[in-house]
């Protein structure tokens, strides 16, 4: 096949391409908490907005924001829900944050496999453990096994969360890859005689 029997692409259908390897990376970034995520749905829809004029750009910036807020909204429930269920303490929260970035560094020495992907559980759930059973209310009573097993719960809780909100972030960012495709390649590929 000769250079001159494939089609050439123009700066549309390059801007199109490079909006879309945008918001495909959305994709690996719900998984993985150190990446942007849904965050950039929007950014390639802008490049698009920016390409093609607001006019035709706005229907997958529209989609694309509407898609991170419901991520937002996901994330605060995925991470609310079960330890408010459970009446967890706030320093629970703070730990399992502490935790996820010592996961994520991989800083946890007893992981020998797995690496930050590990962590990224391990570490939260170690956490908020820790931080529940060190300010567990005194109502609870001393030190002991019914503390422990509360604050493993807490921690099981809030590692349940991150799961939850991550498969819904991942979910959402697959519907706005689509979204974008669906939105975007009727009107340009009508344009570019495709």
């Amino acid at each position: 096949m000769t250079s001159a029997s494939l089609p050439s692409l123009d700066r549309l259908d390059l801007l199109w391409w490079l909006a879309l390897l945008i918001q495909a990376l959305a994709i690996p970034g719900t998984l993985l908490p150190l990446l942007p995520g849904l965050a950039l749905l929007p950014l390639g829809a802008l490049l698009w907005c920016w390409a093609v004029g607001w006019a035709a750009g706005w229907p997958a910036l529209a989609v694309a924001v509407v898609l991170l807020v419901l991520g937002w909204g996901a994330e605060a429930l995925g991470l609310l829900l079960g330890p408010v269920r459970l009446q967890a303490t706030r320093w629970s929260y703070l730990g399992a944050g502490l935790g996820l970035v010592v996961g994520l560094l991989g800083l946890l020495p007893a992981l020998p496999v797995g690496g930050p992907l590990l962590g990224a559980l391990v570490g939260p759930l170690l956490g908020a453990s820790l931080g529940e059973f060190l300010s567990a209310p005194a109502s609870l009573g001393p030190p002991g096994l019914g503390r422990l097993r509360r604050s493993l719960l807490v921690g099981l809780a809030v590692v349940a969360g991150m799961l939850v909100s991550r498969l819904a972030q991942l979910l959402l960012a697959l519907l706005g890859v689509a979204g974008f495709v669906l939105v975007t390649a009727g009107p340009w590929a009508l344009r570019s005689g495709v």
